[in-house]
């Protein structure tokens, strides 16, 4: 194992990807709370290390830091749930899902207490995340989308905000949709 297939002191463990094609560039992309790096061939380890530190800092700061893990999103629901609801709510389970089309980020079906959020939001800001973690639980207690839902969801204060960002990520696959 060299020192760059180690995970770091902080934050995510850190996978390089080598390639002939890449000449300058080096890309960094969480996928499964792993941070994919992608450079050169030729580029040695010394270079890479402090090229690394720079991405992961600036990925840090776009709160792009979502739980990553079914187990992690579980323990924020609990968080939002005594935050925003005093602790009340029951669910069965609350989990990631791949299987949501473009336009939806969460599902709630009360009846057995499941709460299923878009993989998407793992990669997107935290706060937005915990925008569609609320608002899914709200539907615990209303199952429509009704003046007493949205008097639930907006104790999250950052709703009007979060609702804006996925307005405008669904806006932009529309638009840059080829078919």
């Amino acid at each position: 194992m060299t020192t760059m297939d180690k995970p770091p002191q902080e934050d995510w463990p850190v996978r390089v990807i080598r390639s002939a094609q890449r000449r300058k560039t080096v890309s960094a992309r969480l996928e499964d709370g792993v941070l994919v790096i992608r450079a050169p061939e030729s580029m040695r380890d010394d270079e890479l290390v402090p090229i690394i530190d720079s991405l992961k800092k600036r990925i840090r700061r776009r709160g792009r830091t979502a739980p990553q893990s079914d187990d992690l999103l579980e323990r924020r629901a609990q968080e939002m749930n005594k935050k925003y609801f005093d602790g009340r709510l029951k669910w069965r389970s609350v989990r990631y899902v791949t299987n949501q089309n473009v336009s939806r980020f969460g599902s709630c079906t009360p009846s057995d207490g499941t709460i299923r959020l878009s993989h998407r939001l793992a990669s997107m800001p935290v706060w937005v995340r915990d925008y569609v973690l609320v608002h899914e639980l709200a539907h615990l207690l209303e199952a429509n989308h009704g003046p007493r839902f949205w008097k639930l969801v907006n104790r999250y204060p950052l709703t009007e905000r979060a609702r804006g960002y996925l307005m405008a990520v669904g806006l932009e696959k529309i638009e840059g949709d080829t078919e």
